[in-house]
């Protein structure tokens, strides 16, 4: 997808909806008005300093470890190169057979989380910190490593904790009961699928298993992602933090999402689907250099076994926000909050 087809779906913002209780043009001035307080827009200036600092060879060594441990842990056999560097893993970009291994690994997607943008309707406070999110839910294996930076020093973002959250392979989230997110039953609050917490490393990275996310009416596919400043870890091992939180959203290309689609645990789904190019927070994201859609490659021989996703962001750590949540979890269970939909 190219910044023109973005912009152009800008113009046509009155005519996209998204699930009741979300409001994509309050968040679409949020984050603007936000943005524009930032020296830095996008991470195009710290390609260098990455490179100095040895991250790049690092990422590049941790993504490859990735992809062997997952292939072994479900049996797949190891591909072959030409294979890998055949496909498009990245959405303004193409690779051809010729292109090295280190460099897919090494090109670094990168985009500006905003400390303004709203949360959305179905932010729950208090989940747990685990790398493995899924749970039981149906759906294509996602391994997700993303990276925080600071926007103004180019440093790692570390020992921060790093949240996500999306919806199942039918467009609902755990955790809330919203009818509009189409499951109103109270029991939903106790549900803590596809949603989770990290700590980053010291190269401000944090690595989780999840599922392809599916997809719900007036939002293109995407993954929620929360850089807390300030939280705090209990004991049963959740967190909560409501102050000092960067939000952003990641996308896919359209190819994959088409691809994803048709298997069994997806094309249950029966709401319409909003492409990128129909989605204006997509494109208001994707504004200057920033490229808020994830790198990937193909685990096995098939998308359904499974996908390796990688991105940097930019955070800028002096600015914070207050959040508020649509639903918050307990020991005793979820319970609805102020900000649900």
């Amino acid at each position: 997808m190219h910044l023109n087809s973005f912009l152009v779906c800008a113009l046509a913002a009155a005519f996209v909806s998204a699930h009741p209780g979300e409001d994509p043009a309050i968040e679409l001035a949020e984050r603007e008005a936000a943005l524009s307080q930032f020296a830095r827009r996008d991470l195009s200036h710290c390609a260098e300093k990455i490179k100095a600092r040895g991250l790049e060879k690092r990422s590049v060594a941790r993504r490859n470890a990735l992809v062997n441990k997952l292939q072994k842990r479900n049996n797949l056999q190891n591909r072959d190169l030409t294979d890998l560097l055949g496909k498009s893993h990245l959405s303004p970009h193409k690779y051809t057979l010729d292109t090295p291994m280190d460099t897919i690994f090494a090109s670094n997607a990168s985009c500006v989380l905003s400390p303004e943008v709203t949360e959305g309707p179905y932010y729950v406070a208090g989940e747990y910190i685990r790398d493995n999110i899924v749970e039981k839910e149906p759906g294509v294996d996602l391994a997700l490593d993303l990276q925080v930076l600071d926007v103004e020093t180019c440093d790692p973002v570390a020992n921060k904790y790093l949240e996500i959250w999306h919806c199942n392979s039918t467009g609902v989230y755990g955790g809330v009961a919203a009818a509009g997110n189409g499951n109103g039953d109270p029991s939903n609050l106790n549900a803590t699928w596809l949603r989770g917490v990290l700590k980053t490393d010291e190269d401000g990275v944090a690595q989780f298993h999840t599922l392809f996310p599916g997809h719900y009416q007036g939002r293109a596919t995407h993954i929620h992602i929360m850089v807390h400043q300030n939280a705090t870890a209990f004991p049963n091992g959740t967190l909560f933090g409501t102050q000092a939180a960067h939000v952003g959203q990641i996308y896919f290309d359209q190819s994959l999402i088409t691809e994803v689609e048709k298997l069994p645990a997806y094309a249950t789904n029966k709401q319409p689907l909003t492409t990128n190019a129909q989605d204006f927070l997509l494109a208001q994201g994707a504004a200057g250099n920033n490229d808020p859609f994830v790198n990937y490659v193909l685990l096995g021989n098939k998308v359904e076994d499974g996908l390796l996703g990688w991105i940097a962001f930019g955070v800028n750590t002096t600015l914070k926000r207050t959040i508020t949540p649509g639903a918050h979890y307990y020991e005793t269970g979820g319970k609805q909050g102020s900000g649900g939909g």
